[in-house]
């Protein structure tokens, strides 16, 4: 990576800036590996000043990895124009289309996480359940439209299958026999079949959603 020409910035920017090279250095090793002196030469600060902006080398990593969780929701917010009619089913598919797509640009980043010394960190692991969490909570919101109550055994479904996807999604990019779509579609056809666990009707109705509607 080239180093970062000093230039006077705000505080604000300054540790937007230090968080962004963090980001993007995480995308080629894992988080324990980003000292805050190649930071600091990146920045084109001194090591002192980053540590006028982050309390410890711990903080500034938590930063991190906020900075991209807040990255990976926004860049799969759900588009409630999606489908036809705002079909809730066309709009999980799109949002997995975008899950899909954000990990494969990411996939440095994203096995780093989830698979790295990061994930055994408590103020890290609490990043990962509010971002699982928001993740939930757009998928509770569309079940209604389909006639779901979401009950707190709904919710429980839900957040496994969360976990499913994570765990099919970083197999796959370590070994994609399945194409994009097809990836997709067996993220989308789990939810039904983890709702079982909640209650048959429930999984029957999603069964009917998933099938009667196609891109």
């Amino acid at each position: 990576m080239d180093v970062v020409k000093r230039t006077r910035l705000s505080p604000e920017q300054r540790r937007a800036q230090l968080i962004d090279l963090g980001a993007k250095m995480l995308a080629q090793r894992p988080l324990e590996q980003i000292s805050v002196e190649d930071i600091a030469d990146q920045a084109g600060v001194s090591r002192g000043l980053l540590f006028h902006y982050f309390a410890s080398k711990h903080d500034f990593h938590l930063e991190i990895v906020r900075h991209t969780s807040s990255e990976m929701l926004a860049r799969t917010a759900p588009d409630p124009y999606v489908g036809e009619a705002r079909d809730p089913m066309q709009i999980l598919r799109s949002v997995l289309a975008s899950y899909v797509d954000y990990v494969s640009e990411n996939r440095g980043t994203y096995v780093s996480l989830l698979r790295g010394t990061a994930s055994g960190d408590p103020d890290m692991r609490a990043v990962f359940e509010e971002t699982r969490a928001v993740m939930s909570e757009r998928t509770l919101e569309q079940l209604p439209a389909i006639g779901i109550e979401p009950t707190r055994a709904v919710e429980l479904a839900v957040r496994g299958w969360i976990a499913y996807v994570e765990e099919v999604t970083i197999t796959w990019l370590r070994d994609s026999h399945l194409s994009r779509d097809e990836l997709i579609e067996l993220n989308v056809q789990a939810l039904p079949a983890l709702a079982v666990a909640a209650a048959p009707e429930i999984a029957a109705a999603l069964v009917s959603a998933t099938t009667t509607r196609h891109p």
